[in-house]
């Protein structure tokens, strides 16, 4: 046998350096801001992710340095879904976390992020179902519905689940007066 290293003994070298586990504790929570987007009816907003199969879930994303909630949060719909046709009605007392799954540390957010710390506002669209377009400069989702708050929680990835619940519960009232408008 020549002195030469075997080349899949090569590749198994390499591939440890790549298997070394994410320390979660060290990773801090990315700040972000989401959006409860509540139509005529009082039903919300939710788009199909295009990089997950099923996975459907309200917009959210990054809150930029010196930006507010609240512009944040107009930014992200027209970035989303094409409009910041919304009156924001009001805004989550506490920030709220979710990790994520150990299967998605360190892949998601170029590895930076250990999960979310949201900030959630539910507005009103002011809008019409035309205005919406997912076809924006970085498309993240494929499909979009309006449900009912009911059937929001099944729909979504195990994970954010103890969020939306939560939103739910802290937006009960606000949801109730836009059946009512």
């Amino acid at each position: 046998m020549s002195g030469k290293k075997d080349a899949t003994t090569r590749d198994k070298s390499k591939d440890k350096s790549k298997d070394k586990a994410v320390d979660r504790d060290s990773l801090p929570y990315r700040p972000c801001v989401g959006i409860m987007l509540l139509n005529a009816r009082g039903e919300v907003f939710v788009a199909r992710r295009r990089d997950t199969t099923d996975a459907w879930q309200m917009p959210q994303g990054g809150i930029d340095d010196g930006e507010t909630v609240h512009e944040a949060a107009l930014r992200e719909l027209k970035e989303e879904i094409g409009t910041g046709a919304a009156e924001i009605l009001a805004e989550t007392v506490e920030k709220l976390r979710y990790d994520l799954p150990d299967h998605l540390l360190g892949k998601v957010w170029k590895g930076r992020w250990r999960g979310q710390e949201q900030v959630w506002v539910a507005a009103r669209f002011t809008g019409s179902d035309a205005d919406i377009d997912l076809e924006t400069e970085h498309p993240e989702f494929d499909a979009w519905k309006w449900v009912a708050p009911d059937d929001l929680v099944r729909l979504i990835v195990p994970f954010k689940r103890p969020v939306y619940e939560a939103v739910l519960a802290e937006f009960r009232e606000v949801i109730a007066k836009a059946r009512r408008a």
